[in-house]
């Protein structure tokens, strides 16, 4: 098959189903991870929602997420203790950084995560058989095509919570490949006035009250 590429809109390379799904996983990779740029240790850290979410986290959840899915679940099961996802773990231990857990040891656990995926991808076929014990009984028998496709969803589900975190940690937004329009901050907050306007012109319509 030939694989296009959305931004150009002309075709890239031919690749097998397994390597468009390989690609499409190392892009999300990359742009999630690539939030965390410029940080310091307190902004990559600290929770920006009613729930806590804060970017180092996500990070650490992603890489534990990743590498049972495409570890254990195969029969190959990953060689780095991860006590934070544990049964007997403190409840949303795998989404937040202690703080004798250092910056760096997160990011080797995702190297080492990615490493242990890919390796996984390589050596199985799309149909490969797997087994997602925390599943129900009626799902958990999987193939490592359904496994790659959860995982994308899952991955980029995180990335977009990280997109909104980054912003809200310090305004940069968007994944610097063009998909946000180059405007200063008057006019995004020029935008941002004028969508407020209409949210409130529509609640006043609506007979809500102010």
């Amino acid at each position: 098959m030939t694989e296009t590429t959305p931004e150009a809109g002309r075709p890239d390379r031919t690749l097998e189903p397994k390597a468009v799904l390989q690609r499409y996983l190392e892009e999300e990779r990359a742009t999630f991870v690539a939030k965390l740029d410029g940080l310091g240790e307190r902004d990559v850290r600290r929770p920006l929602t009613a729930t806590g979410t804060n970017l180092l986290g996500l990070v650490k959840h992603v890489a534990s997420v990743q590498a049972d899915y495409l570890g254990a679940v195969f029969g190959r099961p990953f060689d780095v203790p991860m006590p934070w996802i544990a049964d007997d773990a403190e409840v949303n231990a795998d989404m937040w950084a202690t703080a004798d857990e250092s910056r760096a040891e997160i990011l080797e656990l995702w190297r080492r995560s990615c490493e242990h995926a890919d390796a996984t991808v390589a050596a199985l076929d799309l149909d490969a058989p797997g087994v997602v014990p925390w599943w129900g009984p009626r799902v958990r028998d999987v193939t490592l095509q359904r496994v790659l496709v959860h995982l994308l969803a899952e991955i980029s589900r995180h990335a977009g919570h990280a997109d909104i975190v980054r912003e809200l940690v310090d305004e940069r937004a968007g994944n610097d490949d063009g998909n946000l329009p180059e405007q200063s901050r008057e006019e995004w907050a020029a935008y941002r006035a004028r969508l407020d306007a209409a949210a409130t012109e529509a609640a006043r319509r609506a007979g809500e009250e102010a």
